[in-house]
């Protein structure tokens, strides 16, 4: 990182701004000016699709290879771990297919929200790393990181009949309820009270101001809120939801950043293969994951899906798989990627996993 004395940025001012804080409000945007029934209808059109799912979703998850197996020290020292998670993920998920595909995939979302959720809480960590330690500013943006999420998510249990899902359709649990959609609101309003009352209390009493983590913070409930309450359109939710997770993620892992150093400080690591000395190396990073997002999404539309066969006409030979013990196989090992992901996403940024 960068020394910077007035903000605590992870690599530069214009770094940060341009693919961490901006996602959120550049989606927002761009749904603003979209069509009204894209907004809210189940409508999405197939470059939509390409784009956001397949070079951005599915794209990010591969992001990780370079900071696990494609480092080679690193993997050495946290073989173990590497090997162990996704063979376990894979007999998880054949255990749950076999109980059902709604089990399945009930339970992967569940899985991949919560990663989302811990995504946002950890890019609110990364900005507050010096700040002091248990004292109620922590609190409080523990607090609204959490609810900014949270919120949204229980509206969207509560309100039956949403134009998208996670998955599938009714991969999440969902019962209408007034009342609870009610009091989570007014608490989620009282925390973000108490929460820019304390930041001005703080700036009052510093002179301090923390930029990226209030812009961060405001980024996450714009969109979450945005893209699951206020508009009820498939394209406006993956739009606010794809967007504001996989650029950030896929920038951090550009950037090669690692839990090391003293007291859990954030430190630029050096990026996988030097990547970022080669001025070709964007490319080939970029390029590596629209590559393999490519073909795992050929694999699920020949075998599974059969949604996009235009989009994947090299993979329209598959056979069609509707056998329910060669699905319990096939999916969760296509789905590999993103369950490893998830799971080694919860230790990969810790400082003992370094």
């Amino acid at each position: 990182m960068e020394e910077n004395t007035r903000q605590p940025w992870i690599k530069t001012a214009v770094y940060d701004s341009v693919f961490i804080l901006l996602p959120p409000f550049l989606a927002m945007v761009v749904v603003g000016l979209l069509p009204e029934r894209f907004r809210y209808s189940a409508d999405m059109p197939v470059m939509s699709w390409v784009l956001l799912v397949l070079f951005v979703d599915v794209a990010h998850v591969y992001s990780t290879l370079y900071n696990t197996y494609f480092d080679k020290a690193r993997f050495e020292r946290r073989k173990k771990l590497f090997i162990t998670i996704p063979i376990m993920c894979f007999l998880v998920g054949f255990v749950l297919h076999l109980l059902g595909g709604i089990v399945f995939w009930r339970a992967l979302a569940y899985v991949a929200v919560f990663h989302f959720i811990r995504q946002q809480y950890g890019f609110m960590r990364i900005y507050t790393r010096d700040d002091p330690k248990h004292n109620l500013s922590t609190v409080m943006d523990s607090l609204v990181i959490y609810s900014a999420t949270l919120y949204p998510l229980i509206y969207w249990h509560c309100t039956p009949g949403r134009n998208f899902n996670w998955f599938v359709n009714n991969d999440f649990i969902s019962g209408s309820s007034e009342n609870v959609k009610f009091y989570a609101g007014i608490l989620y309003l009282l925390i973000l009270i108490v929460y820019v009352i304390n930041e001005l209390f703080r700036l009052l009493k510093t002179g301090n101001f923390n930029l990226p983590k209030n812009v961060l913070i405001a980024g996450t409930a714009v969109s979450w809120y945005l893209g699951i309450v206020w508009f009820n359109g498939d394209l406006a939710f993956t739009m606010l939801n794809v967007v504001s997770h996989g650029i950030p993620y896929m920038a951090l892992v550009w950037q090669g950043i690692s839990k090391t150093g003293n007291a859990g400080e954030m430190k630029a690591a050096r990026p996988v293969w030097r990547l970022s000395s080669m001025w070709y190396g964007v490319l080939v990073f970029l390029g590596s994951l629209f590559l393999l997002a490519y073909l795992e999404e050929g694999l699920w539309d020949g075998f599974v899906w059969h949604e996009h066969l235009g989009v994947f006409r090299i993979f329209n030979w598959l056979p069609h798989v509707n056998n329910d013990f060669l699905l319990a196989l096939l999916v969760p090992l296509l789905s590999l990627p993103q369950s490893t992901h998830y799971m080694l996403d919860a230790f990969i940024w810790r400082k003992k996993y370094a």
